[in-house]
C-alpha cells in the first residue's frame, strides 16, 4: 500500500490562509465595538467578511477561540510598548510616562475591543482565565521593575506583588473605561496619562511630578 504523504502548504497557499484569517479577526474587531461580545455571532462576523460561514470554522474552533487570539494579539501590542519601562533600567520616571502615553495610545486606537474583552471575561470562564493571566503578566512586570530599582536604590515599595497587581487593575479599568465607551480627545488622553502617571509614581517612587 502506498504511504500518504502530508504535503506542506505552498507560500501562495499559507499567504491565502492568512490573509482570510486576518480579514475575520479585522471584522470582529469593528464589530465589537458596536456590539458586546455576547452579541457576536458566526454568521453576523461572517457576513461582514467575503468569506462563507465555514471559512470560519477553518480558523477557529468557536467565538471563544476568536475572542482569545484577538485578546492574544492586542495583548503583544501592549506589552511592545509597555517593555521600555518593564526593560529599562534608566529613569524610572521618564520611561513611565513614556510607557503610558503608549498605553493610551493602543487603548485609544482599540478602547471598544479592549473593553469588550474584558466585559466577556465575566461571562465565560476560558476568557477570564487567559485574561487574568494576561493582566498577571503584566503585574510580574512591575515587580521585575520593582525589584531591579529596589537594588539600585531608587525605590523600596512593601508588599510590591500586592502593589502591582493593584496598579495594573486599576490601569486596566480606567483605560478600558476611558476609551472604550467613546471618542475622546487630545487633552482627555492627557489628563488621563498625567492622572495615572502621578499615581504611579507616587505610589512607586514617593515623587511629585511637579516637583
Amino acid at each position: 500500500m502506498a504511504r500518504s504523504v502530508e504535503l506542506e502548504p505552498t507560500p501562495r497557499r499559507r499567504r491565502r490562509r492568512e490573509d482570510s484569517e486576518q480579514e475575520i479577526l479585522e471584522a470582529a474587531e469593528r464589530l465589537l465595538r458596536e456590539r458586546p461580545f455576547r452579541d457576536l455571532t458566526v454568521d453576523d462576523l461572517m457576513a461582514a467578511t467575503t468569506q462563507s460561514r465555514t471559512a470560519f470554522y477553518r480558523h477557529f474552533t468557536g467565538r471563544q477561540d476568536l475572542l482569545i487570539r484577538l485578546l492574544s494579539d492586542l495583548n503583544q501590542e501592549l506589552w511592545e510598548v509597555s517593555e521600555g519601562w518593564f526593560q529599562g533600567g534608566g529613569d524610572p520616571l521618564a520611561e513611565a510616562r513614556e510607557a503610558l502615553e503608549r498605553l493610551a495610545g493602543v487603548y485609544q486606537a482599540h478602547g471598544p475591543v479592549l473593553l469588550a474583552m474584558a466585559e466577556a471575561a465575566h461571562h465565560d470562564d476560558e476568557v477570564e482565565r487567559v485574561y487574568n493571566a494576561l493582566v498577571q503578566g503584566f503585574a510580574d512586570g512591575v515587580v521585575a521593575r520593582l525589584e531591579r530599582d529596589a537594588a539600585a536604590g531608587r525605590a523600596s515599595v512593601p508588599h510590591p506583588a500586592e502593589v502591582a497587581a493593584a496598579l495594573v487593575w486599576m490601569t486596566e479599568r480606567q483605560l478600558a473605561v476611558t476609551f472604550g465607551r467613546r471618542e475622546t480627545t487630545a487633552a482627555e488622553r492627557a489628563a488621563t496619562v498625567e492622572a495615572l502617571y502621578t499615581i504611579w509614581t507616587r505610589t512607586l517612587y514617593g515623587t511629585d511630578p511637579e516637583a
